[in-house]
């Protein structure tokens, strides 16, 4: 950043990070703790699609690595696209291997980066439920390197609890690196996994 760009008052944006992730774990301990959350073992990572055999051939080595375990009793991925045209990868893990399932994430997300495709990278979610059965995702922000909760409101519908996300978000302020930009807080209607 040079100093015309301070001047200007424009900022670098914040690098991706995916490392942080792996605070997910903790995190869903103290979010179960502090609202009674708890992982449902599902995350999801949704992606633009390219076209083009580059593309292709990542896509199909994240899923020969998410199943490789699959003989085992492992979970096969899904792939689906939204109605926006992005491409949602759905992995699953059983709800008490929450580091499993961010193991899994992680590797998708790393996969697409170093193939060049960190641009098409929109988000990754873990989905959690409480007791009520009320639907909760914790929200990665890959171009932005933050956490933001998305709680759907129950009864279905296109409403979101906006206090439940603000009650995860104080929850979580210390565990988790989470947007501040609360415009920054898209809704994800429909996310495979939630």
């Amino acid at each position: 950043m040079g100093l015309l760009d301070t001047i200007l008052g424009r900022s670098k944006p914040v690098r991706p990070d995916l490392d942080q992730l792996f605070a997910i774990p903790s995190a869903a301990l103290t979010l179960q703790a502090a609202t009674g959350f708890v992982p449902t073992g599902q995350g999801s990572v949704c992606f633009a699609g390219v076209e083009g055999g580059t593309f292709a051939r990542i896509q199909q080595d994240v899923r020969e690595l998410l199943d490789a375990d699959t003989a085992q009793g492992g979970i096969p991925v899904e792939f689906s696209q939204d109605a926006y045209g992005y491409t949602w990868l759905l992995a699953a893990h059983p709800a008490d291997d929450t580091a499993a399932l961010v193991n899994d994430l992680h590797a998708v997300n790393t996969l697409l980066q170093d193939g060049g495709f960190g641009p098409q990278l929109l988000c990754s979610l873990i989905a959690f439920r409480d007791p009520r059965d009320r639907p909760l995702a914790l929200v990665y922000l890959y171009k932005r390197g933050t956490f933001y909760p998305f709680a759907p409101a129950p009864g279905g519908g296109e409403k979101r609890d906006n206090q439940l996300e603000l009650q995860v978000r104080a929850a979580l302020g210390d565990d988790l690196r989470v947007e501040k930009d609360l415009s920054r807080w898209f809704p994800v209607w429909g996310a495979p996994g939630l």
